[in-house]
């Protein structure tokens, strides 16, 4: 059982930067970042596989968001810069059980309880 906890949201101006944590209770094999805005579905963000070789962005952050993991810390973070309205929502992380990155939420077995953040315009 792995036990994760995001922290680093926030309320920020438009092309602002913010820098999210994800904690992790133990060694994590690959990670995802997801969000969820109000009356909508949960989706992909950002993944990295297990040793950080590989990531992968969903189009609408890719250039402006970076993943990376720092296994020494049992930490994975998500770096948001230029932010955008449409990219306020509550901010899970979540982990796999296997190497291999991936975009489906239903690949990932734990997950966080989220952070907020909130872009005003």
């Amino acid at each position: 059982q792995v036990q994760l906890v995001e922290s680093g949201g926030g309320l920020v101006q438009a092309g602002d930067s913010l820098r999210l944590s994800c904690a992790a209770s133990g060694r994590t094999f690959a990670m995802g970042w997801f969000r969820q805005a109000p009356g909508k579905e949960r989706e992909f963000v950002a993944a990295v596989d297990w040793n950080g070789t590989r990531t992968y962005y969903a189009d609408s952050v890719k250039g402006r968001f970076t993943i990376s993991r720092d296994d020494a810390k049992n930490t994975v973070y998500l770096q948001m810069n230029s932010l955008k309205p449409e990219d306020t929502a509550v901010y899970y992380c979540a982990a796999r059980i296997v190497l291999g990155l991936s975009r489906n939420k239903n690949d990932y077995i734990y997950w966080g309880q989220g952070t907020q953040v909130t872009v005003s315009s």
